[in-house]
């Protein structure tokens, strides 16, 4: 029994070391912590002072308005509300209300092409992919870019004014 009870003893290492080992990775993680946050202080970017962008955007604009380069006014035109089903599950109805905000003259006929487009990528949508914020948010880019590209350039913006499905 004495040959045992010595076996079992030294089994592991001793507290005191333990605890060095614990000192010893508790420092190193206190100066990689310490050395990372210098790091990354040293190159964060530049704040910048309050009320420059606003300056450098009045810069611009002036400029703009020296080169002659008038930028012709926006024009809104709501479009038809848009009332389809989605593409899953088919039995839930979308309801919507827009407007297309036009760089210059509109163009009711364009407005109608735009209308139609946007009609049939809304048969498309599956109700997953827009039943969050971010969802929307994304159903909202997705709708802003096929203006564009159906306009060639001339729809600045597509403004959802009522959006409802059940």
């Amino acid at each position: 029994m004495a040959l045992v009870s010595q076996e079992e003893r030294k089994k592991g290492p001793s507290p005191i070391i333990q605890v060095a080992a614990l000192l010893v990775v508790t420092a190193l993680a206190v100066g990689m912590g310490w050395y990372t946050g210098g790091y990354l202080e040293s190159h964060q970017a530049p704040v910048s002072e309050p009320g420059t962008i606003k300056d450098q955007g009045r810069a611009e604009s002036e400029e703009e308005q020296v080169e002659g380069e008038a930028r012709p006014a926006p024009s809104v035109t709501v479009l038809d509300p848009i009332t389809t089903n989605l593409a899953d599950p088919t039995e839930i109805w979308v309801r919507m209300e827009l407007a297309v905000v036009f760089d210059g003259e509109p163009d009711p006929a364009l407005a109608r092409t735009i209308h139609q487009d946007l009609f049939a990528y809304m048969r498309t949508v599956k109700l997953r992919q827009i039943e969050s914020a971010s969802g929307f948010q994304y159903l909202k880019a997705d709708l802003r870019e096929r203006a564009r590209i159906r306009s060639e350039g001339r729809v600045s913006d597509i403004l959802v004014m009522t959006f409802i499905y059940e």
